[in-house]
């Protein structure tokens, strides 16, 4: 049961990020009253994540390309190879940037947020993957009890939104949710699926980690909802629910959204890693701080106009994985008879 712990903090980590955990992604996706795009997102993330996770599993990976090389056209997995490439690179960027805005609340400059986050990810990675991936595990079950805790206080302390007018379900919003967040899963996944050993592994991790996510998204988006007219004041939609808790509170949740961010960028560049330590013979800690100090000054460019630039494109690129994966456990089944 640790294991299926392990694996699912380590899938929701690279997902609950800068951008899920600000509130500036779910509501980019879903905007008000987006709760029939979520189901439709569960649906699909639960059958990705099992095909993914089903995928590390048999072929016992160590990087992401060997997941890729199995999902898409041999003539296609040097194109997505390049796109995970380039996309993990971008989430280091965002969540850079994320953790400099996090603490802009408190009027520090930016530069601060980002000199911290520098340093934590190049200190993880003098740790052993194994450490990594405790870290991770620890970290996660205090983000997810703290984010849930003050959305549940936030929802129970506001009026009720029935003025707020139901918006037409955008299918396809919810599907580019669910592909814009492929890439950093099969990073992770692809980087220790060697340590996934039965079928009980990947069914309980799949299910954990869509159960949790898909409960957090409907309360989120629920809580965002009640500000929707206040959300374009914030860079981080979450504190336009923070400044109505006490100073402690918008410190501890301030503290917590930093965490969110800082696991995300250490499982995008565990992907890089993984990848870069397959074909040089260097360790991960002159990778980690290469990449680190080449990445930095990228990161100024802002946290608001990386979300809304980066999350949709990739979204669209990634709608032919998103189809393979689905399609797999089909595939699968029809193979295994």
């Amino acid at each position: 049961m640790k294991k299926i712990l392990q694996l699912s903090f380590l899938i929701l980590g690279i997902v609950i990020g800068a951008g899920y955990a600000s509130g500036r992604e779910i509501w980019l996706f879903f905007g008000a009253n987006g709760g029939r795009a979520i189901s439709l997102f569960t649906v699909l993330f639960g059958v990705c994540c099992y095909s993914i996770l089903d995928i590390s599993s048999k072929k016992q990976t160590n990087h992401y390309q060997q997941i890729l090389a199995t999902i898409v056209n041999d003539k296609l997995t040097w194109l997505y190879d390049l796109l995970m490439f380039v996309y993990l690179i971008l989430t280091i960027v965002i969540m850079i940037a994320g953790s400099g805005a996090a603490l802009e609340v408190y009027q520090l400059p930016s530069w601060i947020g980002i000199s911290l986050i520098a340093i934590m990810m190049v200190w993880a990675f003098s740790f052993s993957l194994d450490q990594v991936i405790e870290i991770n595990t620890i970290l996660l079950p205090v983000l997810l009890i703290t984010l849930l805790a003050i959305l549940m206080i936030f929802i129970k302390r506001e009026p009720s939104i029935e003025h707020v007018s139901m918006s037409k379900m955008n299918y396809f919003k919810a599907i580019s949710f669910t592909s814009v967040n492929l890439l950093p899963i099969i990073s992770v996944v692809g980087a220790i699926g060697n340590k996934i050993k039965t079928k009980k592994e990947v069914i309980y991790t799949a299910l954990i980690s869509t159960v949790i996510l898909a409960g957090l998204s409907y309360i989120y988006n629920y809580s965002l909802t009640l500000i929707h007219a206040e959300i374009d004041l914030f860079e981080m939609p979450i504190y336009g629910i923070l400044i109505r808790f006490p100073s402690f509170v918008l410190l501890f949740v301030t503290i917590i959204i930093w965490v969110a961010i800082f696991s995300t960028a250490l499982g995008a560049l565990l992907g890089l890693i993984t990848r870069i330590k397959n074909n040089y013979n260097i360790s991960q800690i002159k990778v980690a701080l290469i990449l680190t100090l080449l990445l930095v000054p990228f990161s100024l460019t802002g946290f608001q106009f990386l979300i809304e630039l980066i999350y949709p494109i990739y979204g669209l690129l990634n709608l032919y994985l998103l189809l393979k994966l689905i399609l797999y456990p089909i595939k699968d089944c029809r193979v295994e008879k």
